[in-house]
C-alpha cells in the first residue's frame, strides 16, 4: 500500500477533523496561519458526497474543496456506496493535487466493504495513500467483527470514533476501545496507523489518550470550533489574548466571504460566532448581535465597537 506523507509524520500524528461546513477552505486556511509552528500533522477536508461529486454541480463542489499549500498535508475524504464513483472520486482528488484519500464509513455496514470501496478508492488514487475513518458499529459496538474486515483492505491509517452511529455524540467516547482496535491490529500484524477520535479537547488531551491507549495519534473534531489556534502548544494556547481572538473572527468572516461567499449562506458563520463569543463579560450580547449579521462588513463593525469598550484596545 502506498504510504505517501503518512511514513514520515512525527508520532503521536494530530489530525484536524473533517467536519461538514466547519473545515471549509476559509476555516482551514485560518487553522494553517495559527497554529504554526507545529500545526496539525494532516488536515482532512470536509466530509464531501462522492455521488454529489460525480453526478451534480461539480464545478461548486471542486472550489468548495480548494486548498493551498500552508494545508498540507492535506487528505480529501468521500463518502458514497457505489465503488464505480468513488474511484472516479479518488481519481479526481489525485488531480486536484491531494496528498491523499479517505473513506468515510461513519456507518459501519460490511455490504460496503464488500462492495468494494475501498480497492476502487486505491485503484482511483494511483500512487495516493488511501485512509478510512470509521465508528464502532452501527446500532451496537462489532469492532470485533468491523475492523478485521477493514485491516484486510490495507489502509494505511484508520480512524476510529469511540462511538457507534447511533449514539452520535450523545455520550461519551470510549477510549478503552480504541485501546483494544490497537491490540487487534498488533495481533493481526497489519501494518495500518491508528488514530482515535471523540472528545478531545486540545493538544494536551490528545497526547494523554494516544499514550494511554498505545494509538498512532488522535483526531480532533469539535475542539476545533472558535479555536483555529488549538494545535499551538499549552503556553502558547494560553496567551491568545480575547482582542486577537475576535480580530481572527473578523478575519474568518471576511475570508469566508471572499473563498464560499457565491457558494454558501453566510449564517453558516453563526456556528463560528458562539464559539468565538464565550467566556468574557459581554459575550451573551456580543453574540446576540452577531447572530443577526449578514456579512463580513457588519461583523467588523460590530467587532470593532466592542473592542473599543475594552480598556485594553487601542
Amino acid at each position: 500500500m502506498p504510504l505517501g506523507f503518512w511514513s514520515q509524520l512525527t508520532k503521536p500524528i494530530l489530525a484536524l477533523a473533517p467536519l461538514a461546513n466547519v473545515t471549509d477552505a476559509a476555516f482551514r486556511r485560518l487553522i494553517a496561519k495559527y497554529s504554526k509552528p507545529a500545526g496539525p500533522s494532516v488536515m482532512y477536508t470536509e466530509f464531501v458526497s462522492a455521488d454529489g461529486l460525480m453526478k451534480g454541480n461539480r464545478e461548486v463542489l471542486v472550489r468548495d474543496l480548494a486548498f493551498t499549500d500552508a494545508e498540507r498535508p492535506i487528505v480529501a475524504q468521500f463518502f458514497t456506496s457505489n465503488p464505480d464513483i468513488m474511484e472516479k472520486t479518488a481519481a479526481l482528488a489525485r488531480e486536484l493535487g491531494f496528498d491523499g484519500v479517505d473513506i468515510n464509513m461513519g456507518c459501519p455496514d460490511r455490504s460496503i466493504e464488500r462492495g468494494g470501496a475501498g480497492a476502487a478508492a486505491k485503484r482511483g488514487a494511483g500512487s495516493l495513500p488511501v485512509s478510512v475513518k470509521t465508528r464502532l458499529g452501527y446500532n451496537k459496538d462489532i469492532l470485533e467483527e468491523w475492523l478485521p474486515a477493514l485491516l484486510e483492505e490495507e489502509p494505511v491509517a484508520l480512524t476510529l470514533h469511540a462511538r457507534t452511529r447511533k449514539e452520535m455524540s450523545l455520550v461519551p467516547a470510549r477510549w478503552e476501545r480504541v485501546k483494544r482496535a490497537v491490540e487487534i491490529r498488533d495481533t493481526l500484524g497489519s501494518k495500518t496507523l491508528i488514530l482515535g477520535n471523540g472528545d478531545v479537547s486540545d493538544v494536551e488531551d490528545a497526547r494523554v489518550k494516544v499514550r494511554e491507549t498505545g494509538a498512532d495519534g488522535a483526531m480532533l473534531g469539535r475542539a476545533i470550533f472558535g479555536r483555529p489556534w488549538l494545535f499551538l502548544n499549552s503556553q502558547e494556547y494560553e496567551n491568545v489574548s480575547l482582542e486577537k481572538k475576535l480580530r481572527i473572527a473578523v478575519e474568518h468572516a471576511k475570508l469566508f466571504e471572499e473563498l464560499l461567499g457565491d457558494l454558501k449562506n453566510f449564517a453558516i458563520m453563526k456556528k463560528h460566532f458562539k464559539a468565538y463569543v464565550e467566556g468574557f463579560p459581554g459575550a451573551k450580547e456580543l453574540r446576540i448581535q452577531l447572530m443577526e449579521t449578514e456579512n463580513a462588513v457588519q461583523v467588523e463593525e460590530i467587532i470593532k465597537t466592542f473592542l473599543a469598550t475594552l480598556p485594553e484596545a487601542s
